[in-house]
């Protein structure tokens, strides 16, 4: 697993990793409420709900292991992290799509969470390899391979679901596996020796992990901001497939080409717009304004009646997009290049817990709400907690600010 010794670290080596791993995400988001709702007997109700437990499955190992794999890229190297967390999913999806039952299904995804750590060894690697102040216009360029990824998986993955509900688990595992094998042969090392640390359980842990945060001045408020933004966007994803098909009646082709125009979104904001916006609002205007842009494209979702509203609000949401470079790029700052790893996997573990709660409280949410005996009927209702949740990631960010700026004046 030694680095190509001629290659030199560059961010393009990362990004296409990113498109490889995020097209193998999309290829089953299309397909994978669809499979669970067969497994619960074609109920939508008792469907979201496994759904929702299911994704929560996957996050809660996610959060524990995330920190510790940040921890061992920052011990270890990126590339190590990543080349065995890319082996353990391309394995991982061929179980799912092999998966006789919801046992199975659980099992296999919460594998998927002990590998998903890849993502914060990627995240380190970026700020490795990029300036200070370039990160967010670099932490933009991953929103961009999250929407390449988006843009194909989702897709594809529709089309062959038509097919068969189970062929886009083994189409998601091919993706995972060119992506490991890339990663083997191209993808070199990013952190160089000196700036390696010891590893250490009492930081490497997740409790441990997010307590360490409160050594950098700053960070702590920004890290809840962006476990809460984080939080509510999980609970948009959670649902976007089931609240499609249900209130406007999406086929599985039509929901998979929604996400790809979403992922169309992504591209365009993350790829060009975050640069430009960025450059002319500072990072933190920047989050601000995508924190407000987020918190209305959300009430937005849960209020619209037809389908083409849904999508437009998809392109107005998207300039929300901005939130996350600009939340990166004003972390980074805060932490030393032998801890980024560990910041990253911190990152990771709490986008891991949003993705615990968030999930189950929307799918929750939304099965309570469309039940034939609801005493509410509001099948928006996860759109408008996410949109409060936004508004309080927006109070978090605007404090944080003032500390910073009352901490530094007094230096």
């Amino acid at each position: 697993m030694n680095a190509p010794p001629e290659r030199k670290p560059a961010l393009g080596f990362i990004f296409v990793t990113l498109v490889l791993l995020m097209l193998g995400v999309g290829i089953i988001i299309p397909v994978l409420p669809g499979l669970i709702t067969q497994f619960e007997g074609g109920s939508v109700a008792e469907g979201s709900s496994s759904y929702g437990w299911l994704v929560g499955a996957f996050a809660t190992m996610q959060f524990i292991a995330s920190p510790i794999l940040g921890s061992l890229s920052d011990r270890y190297g990126r590339r190590k992290v990543i080349l065995l967390a890319l082996t353990g999913s391309a394995i991982d999806y061929v179980v799912m799509g092999l998966a006789p039952n919801m046992v199975w299904l659980f099992v296999a995804r919460m594998i998927s969470g002990m590998t998903a750590g890849s993502l914060a060894a990627c995240n380190a690697y970026i700020a490795d390899v990029t300036p200070p102040g370039k990160r967010a216009q670099a932490y933009g360029l991953v929103g961009v391979a999250f929407g390449l990824g988006f843009v194909i998986g989702p897709a594809v993955g529709g089309l062959l679901g038509q097919i068969s509900l189970r062929l886009p688990f083994f189409a998601a595992a091919g993706c995972v596996a060119v992506n490991a094998l890339y990663g083997a042969f191209v993808l070199p090392e990013s952190l160089s020796v000196e700036n390696r640390r010891p590893f250490s359980w009492a930081r490497a842990n997740p409790i441990g992990s997010l307590l360490a945060l409160r050594r950098f001045r700053g960070v702590v408020d920004l890290a809840w901001m962006y476990f809460i933004f984080n939080f509510a966007n999980t609970m948009l994803q959670s649902v976007w497939v089931l609240y499609t098909k249900e209130i406007f009646k999406w086929t599985t082709l039509q929901v998979g080409l929604s996400l790809t125009y979403v992922g169309a979104v992504a591209i365009v904001v993350q790829g060009g717009l975050v640069r430009r916006i960025i450059a002319w609002t500072g990072e933190r205007r920047g989050l601000v304004l995508g924190l407000v842009i987020s918190a209305v494209a959300m009430a937005g979702y849960g209020t619209v009646t037809l389908g083409w509203m849904f999508l437009v609000l998809g392109t107005v949401g998207g300039l929300g997009g901005i939130t996350g470079p600009a939340a990166q790029a004003l972390l980074t700052k805060h932490v030393p290049p032998n801890e980024q790893g560990a910041l990253q996997g911190s990152l990771s573990g709490l986008t891991s817990l949003a993705y615990i709660f968030g999930p189950m409280i929307s799918a929750w949410s939304f099965g309570k709400c469309i039940a034939k005996d609801a005493t509410w009927h509001i099948p928006g209702i996860a759109f408008y907690e996410a949109s409060v949740c936004i508004l309080i990631a927006l109070a978090l960010a605007l404090r944080s600010f003032q500390l910073d700026d009352r901490l530094a004046a007094k230096a």
